[in-house]
């Protein structure tokens, strides 16, 4: 009977004691931060109205209506509900232009972030693992590269390689991947000397199993964040290059090259003008606000009590 009344009262401290599966622990911290909340809401919005283009928007991208060049926004006098945010200088539906740009624009946000990533991660464990030699030179190339100003150096690359929208992915990864080889050497050197990598080396665990396996794993907090963060920073740049005219050339509806097609308009139809900035805008602080959410509940120091 006393076994009995002792396994009954085991139970529930068990239970109780049981911790929150990680991924309710995680939303649990990221839903604290009512901005990266409604950050995460806009994302979702965006990639949905960019995956769905092609039945939500109006008209196709690069169709031109020849009877309406220059239509105001549906609440202008002069607008109509066939053209909800009017047209631009050769008649084409800005409203699909913008849904198709949210497509083209998280497509160079996404690759960009995901090349530099993986690259990154390749680059970074072998300047910690392979010796002086290799982290030197690594090291040196990384810093070279930093050196020069973001855009000049894409402008650099693009103007190299052409302009298009492959040569603007190559170009803004080349900008952008430093960040990230560094990101992966310093957490890598931080974890290279603690007790469990050290069992392992005794373990008889190889160099790329003890890289890639081991040390790797505790090192994706940080560069979860940092790509998080690193879309809108490359879509910010994409759009630098669209504006200058070296990024996805006509008629692909790039945001930035939706900017730099409306600019003589910004006095008589500043409308035109308006829009693409505006989507670049609320992108980027939507994505931004989702990082800090994502650094908030990844990092045990910075969540509340």
């Amino acid at each position: 009977m006393a076994a009995d009344v002792a396994v009954l009262e085991a139970e529930p401290t068990a239970e109780a004691g049981r911790p929150p599966s990680s991924l309710r622990a995680f939303w649990s911290a990221f839903s604290e931060n009512r901005g990266a909340v409604l950050g995460l809401v806009v994302v979702v919005l965006i990639c949905v109205v960019a995956i769905f283009a092609d039945v939500l928007a109006p008209h196709a991208p690069a169709e031109q209506f020849r009877d309406a060049i220059l239509a105001p926004p549906f609440w202008e006098e002069g607008g109509s509900l066939r053209f909800l945010l009017g047209t631009d200088g050769v008649g084409r539906d800005t409203l699909s232009r913008l849904m198709y740009g949210a497509r083209v624009s998280l497509f160079i946000g996404v690759v960009v972030t995901v090349v530099s990533l993986g690259v990154g991660i390749v680059v970074g464990l072998a300047s910690a693992f392979f010796g002086t030699v290799v982290d030197v030179v690594i090291t040196r190339i990384m810093d070279l590269i930093m050196a020069v100003p973001d855009l000049v150096l894409a402008i650099l690359a693009v103007a190299i390689l052409g302009p298009s929208l492959t040569n603007t992915i190559v170009a803004v990864t080349i900008v952008y991947l430093p960040r990230y080889v560094r990101l992966v050497r310093a957490s890598a050197l931080g974890e290279r000397d603690r007790d469990y990598v050290t069992a392992a080396k005794v373990a008889g665990v190889g160099k790329l199993r003890l890289m890639f396996s081991t040390v790797l794993p505790n090192c994706l907090a940080p560069l979860v964040v940092q790509a998080a963060l690193g879309i809108s920073d490359a879509i910010l740049e994409a759009a630098a290059l669209g504006f200058l005219g070296l990024g996805a050339q006509p008629p692909t509806p790039e945001w930035g090259a939706m900017l730099a097609d409306s600019r003589e308009f910004i006095r008589s139809q500043p409308w035109i003008v308006t829009f693409p900035g505006l989507a670049i805008l609320i992108t980027v602080v939507a994505i931004n606000l989702m990082g800090d959410g994502l650094r908030d509940a990844l990092d045990p120091k910075m969540r509340r009590s």
